[in-house]
């Protein structure tokens, strides 16, 4: 038998509790999704948005919820 194949079902007999444990921790073992230069990009855009937000720019939260519910409806 592989070491893979054990390791399988040795997790297929965790308890529920232990398994969601160590999918947290092979969670935090993969590689970011974002790089750094791609989350100081998102960063910014999100200050520029706070910014705006701030400002009184931007849409207001009732016209947002009838666009979501127009898309969804298609």
């Amino acid at each position: 038998m592989s070491t893979l194949a054990e390791i399988q079902e040795a997790i297929i007999r965790l308890p529920e509790q232990e398994r969601s444990a160590l999918s947290v921790w092979l969670d935090s073992q993969s590689t970011p999704a974002l790089g750094a230069q791609d989350e100081q990009r998102l960063l910014r855009s999100l200050d520029e948005a706070i910014r705006d937000v701030e400002a009184g720019k931007g849409v207001p939260i009732e016209d947002v919820r009838k666009q979501v519910a127009s898309w969804a409806a298609r």
